[in-house]
């Protein structure tokens, strides 16, 4: 799914005019109607497939409806039409003269006020004072005053409404109209004060304050729309170059088997991670590829650290490397073809967990960088390794290479700080895979999964609850897991699942035993119940329906 700047989003409205023959009232009339569907099924006014009645729920329910005078207050007042033909009364409120209002909100406001009731106009300060008692005295308030093509904070009396609309919130619930009012739609920081939805329902795609931090905080629960808009005008163009990651995407890939299949079927990985006193990164690792669902999974580490490996997880295999005088994997290793053999057979080789910056391992890791055809996940130790030997990744002999740093391995690659990674986190994703020709997942709050034709593809799932040691040898795992069973599909969609997964897992877990006391081996232990929620996720989240962004 797209995730769309303002500007990208009118182009998309205008060719929906122009080559589907849709105009752009039929998409205002699609958007009010979403809006009051959400709010009945949502916000616990009536049940799915039922209405309400005059002497029930619509007489019961305050609903307060502040409209702005563009196409957000023209969405908002078709919402009041339709809350009224359904028998309740909102309070409607218009924050100009309806003089001003042009177009598609004028016929809008019409289509309300000639039928069903006053709307009261506000055009200055003391008017919002006047009304502002009776407007927000309500159970739920429809946020409609600004929308996506704000360029600069919210001024005047609409400022002193939004800031009022938070400070009274906890005594109704909010539900924005597009973005809520008062954020940038095209960036995650904040411009000014904008109103804190409880849920914000968007048209046709995503807009990138509503996805990244910190003003994707503010949105409340996201539902994503359709309001008629033809899908091929927009997912198919390759400028558009921000992707959401969502359940139906994944579906594909689904965990759907053969009932023919044997453990040789779903790939085989080999895991090089561990040193003496890392060995549950190994474990970790090793133990992910194989609830990802990889057919086998071995773990190549030091000697001395296999038996400590193969005791915490039985269903792996281990084999011994030789190591130096500190427990880490020697560079003599790769004598005399020894791993080469070992490699083998596999579908996918990952390194990393665990391994240290032993010089002699630092050497073994480049060494198998450059030389070993097969499918490579490069993390922790394997990434710090080539600090200073990017070049590296140019000479690799792999078609396929995924790196998986957080902010602070990815500051280490390219020599600057993490803050620097944190404040641009699309782009640097965006140009190293470019450059280097690799996937890149840049771990943290919404994962980035960027691909070398410049996608960039952004993780919903996921919780605080995450950042805890492990976390990252567990996402390697999975990484890897998924390759093996999938080395045919598009890499994107196997790396966007694995990092969903992750993520989803995590929130099982944090929902079974919450953040503060969630360690590693929670995630993986959740990982049967993710595959199982997603399924379901998938069966819920057909076309045509609202899409809830986790």
């Amino acid at each position: 799914m797209k995730i769309l700047t303002a500007e990208q989003m009118r182009r998309i409205d205008r060719l929906t005019a122009e080559r589907a023959g849709i105009p752009p009232r039929t998409l205002m009339e699609n958007a009010g109607r979403q809006l009051v569907d959400f709010l009945l099924y949502n916000f616990g006014l009536t049940g799915r497939g039922s209405s309400p009645t005059a002497g029930e729920a619509a007489n019961a329910v305050r609903i307060s409806i502040l409209c702005g005078k563009g196409n957000n207050g023209g969405d908002g007042l078709v919402a009041a039409r339709l809350l009224a033909e359904r028998g309740f009364r909102p309070y409607v409120v218009l924050f100009a003269s309806p003089d001003e209002l042009k177009g598609d909100a004028r016929q809008s406001y019409e289509g309300f006020a000639g039928a069903h009731g006053a709307v009261e106009p506000v055009t200055s300060a003391d008017g919002w004072e006047k009304i502002r008692d009776s407007a927000l005295a309500c159970d739920v308030l429809i946020d409609g005053l600004l929308g996506t093509g704000l360029t600069g904070p919210a001024r005047g009396f609409i400022a002193q409404a939004v800031s009022d609309i938070n400070s009274r919130r906890p005594c109704f619930r909010v539900l924005s109209v597009d973005i809520p009012s008062g954020l940038p739609s095209d960036s995650g920081e904040p411009i000014g004060e904008a109103v804190t939805a409880d849920a914000t329902v968007t048209f046709t795609a995503p807009k990138r304050a509503q996805v990244f931090p910190p003003n994707c905080l503010q949105v409340g629960r996201l539902a994503v729309a359709p309001i008629g808009t033809p899908e091929e005008l927009y997912e198919d163009d390759p400028e558009l170059d921000l992707n959401l990651i969502t359940a139906r995407q994944l579906a594909p890939l689904g965990p759907a088997r053969e009932v023919t299949a044997h453990k040789g079927s779903y790939g085989h990985v080999l895991l090089v991670s561990g040193s003496r006193g890392k060995t549950g990164a190994a474990a970790l690792g090793g133990k992910a590829a194989l609830r990802m669902g990889a057919g086998l999974s071995t773990v190549a580490t030091p000697s001395s650290s296999l038996p400590i490996i193969a005791s915490l997880c039985p269903e792996i295999m281990t084999e011994p490397l030789v190591e130096t005088d500190a427990g880490t994997i020697s560079n003599r290793a790769l004598d005399y073809g020894s791993f080469a053999k070992l490699a083998e057979g596999k579908t996918v080789l990952a390194m990393g967990p665990g391994l240290t910056t032993h010089p002699e391992t630092v050497q073994f890791v480049r060494t198998v960088v450059r030389q070993f055809p097969l499918p490579l996940v490069l993390d922790a130790d394997a990434l710090n390794a080539l600090v200073g030997q990017l070049e590296a990744l140019r000479e690799r002999r792999a078609e396929k290479v995924v790196v998986t740093p957080h902010p602070g391995e990815m500051a280490r690659l390219l020599g600057v700080t993490s803050a620097e990674i944190q404040r641009q986190r699309v782009e640097v994703a965006q140009k190293f895979a470019r450059e280097f020709g690799v996937f890149v997942i840049l771990k943290g709050h919404r994962t980035l999964v960027a691909s070398p034709s410049g996608q960039v593809y952004v993780n919903p799932t996921g919780n605080p609850g995450m950042a805890t040691g492990g976390s990252g040898d567990v996402l390697t795992g999975l990484v890897a897991g998924a390759i093996a069973q999938w080395p045919q599909a598009e890499l994107e969609d196997v790396l966007g699942l694995a990092v969903y997964l992750h993520g989803l897992a995590g929130d099982v877990a944090a929902g079974e035993r919450g953040e503060q006391a969630m360690i590693a081996s929670d995630i993986l232990e959740a990982m049967p119940r993710a595959w199982k929620a997603l399924s379901e996720k998938i069966e819920r989240d057909s076309p045509g329906s609202y899409y809830l962004v986790p």
